[in-house]
């Protein structure tokens, strides 16, 4: 692994025990704007999908004017919308106080203010802040999403198959999970075993939960992986027969969430954005978040789901830097979550979910428990993320398909992989 990528991994996991140096340094004199709600005006606070969320930024807006006195204006922008808008403001140098954004955009970085004394101060997770090898902190995660795994309990109930509820004692490794899921499909007569998103995000957890290391920069640059990769793809391939696994899915772009939705898949291996959904629109059976299958690591991809920036120039700096502070206060931001149903992006928070809570808190125990693997592949990324480095298409999903459809072998797939990777992130290692 080269160097600078070695330097990023000490400083991204060293800066989580650096000193507090208290909430009136994050917001410093020095950072620009009046503090006196009538001369600052409006913060136009631009996000997606904040009503889908229980309104959890606007019912915190509110909060925070009556608080406060300065109003914040939330901006619910399309989420397919966001990212041009945002680009087209920082071209006209229009842009707003701040934003909640999927990515730091090369267009607009550095017309971003540095977050790091919040995020050290409120706890918030290190390894999802996006930041460069100088510990300057572009943006702070709002929440987190992780991959995980349902069932049709109804399913497992007819059949009389057990299975783990929770990570305490013996959790499944994916030989005893297919196993277990056809000897639902033989006592049912459902079609399908599990549906897996046509996803790297999702692929990604199977990969490391088999072992994988994904692939890494050697000293020269090169991305290579290791022999578990393999293993896992190999796997992979064979459950993808259409019996336990419907081809259509990866091969065909076929709809994962309808497919389990329709109460003839016994599982789903997709991730905690589904909660939400399946509470709402599955009412003909019971359905569960159980434990991911470890073979034999216990791991699931997760990452930021959204983060938040604060852009310079707009003469708001200083009010909207004391409203993130303020929102990433350990009360403010357990109401966020609260209300939103996020998975907590701030270390310390513990959130009381109004429906479904068995399934946040499996999420959150996956996430605590999953191997540091994931959080060193997501720091890679971030770091590319910041450097502005990005690859053509998606060469895990995009080679795996190739594999999946018998157009390339197994070996060629892995080395494809790399080589893309390589050729594209090859100058960052």
């Amino acid at each position: 692994m080269s160097s600078t990528f070695t330097r990023r991994q000490v400083l991204l996991g060293g800066l989580s025990g650096a000193a507090v140096l208290g909430l009136t340094v994050a917001c410093g004199s020095d950072s620009g704007g009046s503090t006196d709600p009538e001369d600052v005006g409006t913060l136009q606070f631009f996000l997606s999908g904040d009503a889908n969320q229980g309104g959890g930024f606007a019912a915190m807006a509110a909060k925070y004017e009556k608080e406060t006195g300065f109003k914040v204006e939330i901006v619910d922008v399309a989420n397919e919308d966001l990212t041009t808008r945002l680009k087209n403001a920082a071209q006209a140098n229009d842009l707003p106080a701040l934003a909640r954004v999927g990515a730091v955009d090369p267009v607009w970085k550095s017309a971003t203010m540095d977050l790091a004394e919040i995020m050290t101060s409120a706890g918030v997770m290190t390894d999802l802040s996006t930041q460069d090898e100088d510990g300057r902190v572009y943006s702070l995660p709002t929440d987190v999403t992780g991959v995980g795994l349902f069932i049709n309990k109804s399913l497992f109930d007819e059949a009389g198959v057990e299975f783990p509820a929770d990570l305490d004692g013996d959790v499944w490794s994916w030989d005893d999970f297919v196993s277990a899921v056809k000897q639902v499909q033989e006592a049912t007569g459902a079609s399908y075993g599990m549906a897996m998103d046509a996803s790297s995000h999702r692929l990604k957890s199977f990969l490391y939960e088999f072992g994988s290391t994904l692939w890494q920069p050697d000293s020269s640059g090169t991305f290579t992986t290791n022999d578990a990769t393999k293993a896992a793809l190999e796997y992979f391939y064979e459950i993808n027969d259409d019996s336990f696994m419907p081809r259509s899915v990866w091969l065909s772009e076929a709809d994962g969430n309808a497919l389990f939705k329709s109460g003839d898949v016994v599982a789903y291996y997709s991730g905690s954005w589904q909660i939400a959904d399946f509470a709402v629109n599955i009412a003909d059976f019971e359905w569960a978040s159980v434990p991911t299958p470890r073979q034999p690591v216990q791991a699931v991809n997760f990452g930021n789901a959204a983060s938040i920036v604060v852009f310079e120039g707009t003469d708001q700096e200083q009010a909207a830097l004391d409203f993130v502070t303020w929102l990433y206060t350990k009360e403010n931001y357990t109401e966020l979550a609260t209300t939103s149903g996020f998975l907590p992006a701030v270390d310390g928070i513990t959130v009381e979910y109004a429906d479904n809570a068995e399934a946040f808190d499996l999420y959150n125990a996956e996430i605590a428990a999953s191997d540091p693997i994931v959080t060193t592949i997501k720091q890679m990324e971030l770091g590319f993320e910041v450097a502005g480095l990005s690859v053509e298409g998606d060469p895990l999903r995009d080679q795996v398909v190739r594999y999946l459809n018998d157009e390339i072998g197994v070996d060629e797939c892995i080395t494809l992989i790399g080589e893309q990777m390589t050729e594209a992130f090859g100058s960052a290692g």
